[in-house]
């Protein structure tokens, strides 16, 4: 009888460390990726294979600009955040071909932190599934992966004069928001009615007025928003300095825009109305 009941023990012993096993492997093979389970703690440079190097997260999962955010704040509230979640770092970690001075915080209306970039508020996009995927940009010609080599972005707002009154990209008094180019840190850019083909007829050769009219100084012609078109772009050598063009306009900032992002003060000067000075879409004709 005792043999017979230490057989059953040992029996059962037997099927229980079996089962423990069972379900350890079962429990192994179904472990979550590590990357979802690892912290997010900054932003690095990746590669990707139809946008080259992108920001990310640590975890690689991609970040984006917002066109709307002409001024730094973030637009992106309520639903549109459910879209585009924000990505918030406090202290983040920045990887290699990235500079610590590039990133800031803001704080949203609803009291939460942000993470900016060259001035752009950063989001994820809620459709991308895994590291690597980029299929929020272009969405709506507003959002754009996010790089760190743009030579120009989009923002897209209401255009606001020298004067205080409002403007169209046309510039000729009206309401709604236009979109219009801008440099990595979302200062305006603007061409002159005045030049002619790749050539700059604004600035004197000692740049005597380049105070007023700064040229749109460039190595080179980097990337792009995917909306637009990168052989349009080119770059003229003025009195020694490299300046961007556009569909051959020679590009430059206004002085009294005071590098700041949003300002577009140069729309109305110096005569309201004139468009002498104006911003510049893909709508642009070709110069």
């Amino acid at each position: 009888m005792k043999t017979l009941k230490l057989s059953y023990l040992i029996i059962i012993a037997a099927f229980t460390v079996v089962s423990v096993l069972a379900v350890s492997c079962s429990k192994s093979s179904s472990d979550p990726n590590p990357d979802d389970t690892t912290k997010v703690t900054g932003v690095q440079l990746s590669q990707n294979t139809t946008f080259g190097n992108i920001l990310t997260d640590n975890k690689g999962r991609s970040l984006y600009f917002f066109s709307n955010d002409a001024a730094t704040a973030s637009t992106c509230v309520e639903g549109c955040a459910v879209v585009w979640p924000v990505f918030y770092v406090e202290n983040p970690s920045v990887g290699t071909g990235l500079a610590a001075t590039d990133f800031g915080v803001i704080t949203r209306a609803d009291g939460s932190k942000q993470t900016t970039y060259k001035g752009w508020p950063l989001y994820y996009y809620k459709d991308d599934a895994k590291g690597g995927d980029t299929n929020g940009d272009g969405i709506g010609g507003i959002w754009f992966i996010a790089k760190a080599d743009y030579s120009v972005m989009i923002s897209n707002a209401q255009l606001v004069g020298h004067d205080d009154v409002q403007y169209n990209d046309q510039g000729i008094a009206g309401t709604g928001s236009s979109k219009y180019l801008v440099d990595a840190n979302g200062h305006t850019l603007y061409l002159f009615s005045r030049d002619t083909h790749d050539t700059n007829t604004f600035t004197r050769a000692d740049f005597s007025n380049d105070a007023v009219w700064p040229v749109d100084v460039v190595a080179n012609v980097g990337s792009i928003p995917s909306t637009l078109d990168k052989s349009q772009f080119s770059t003229i050598n003025v009195f020694g300095k490299t300046q961007l063009v556009y569909k051959g306009h020679p590009l430059y900032f206004f002085g009294q825009d005071n590098a700041t992002r949003g300002n577009t003060k140069g729309v109305s000067f110096p005569t309201p109305g004139a468009a002498i000075w104006k911003v510049l879409n893909g709508n642009t004709p070709v110069l």
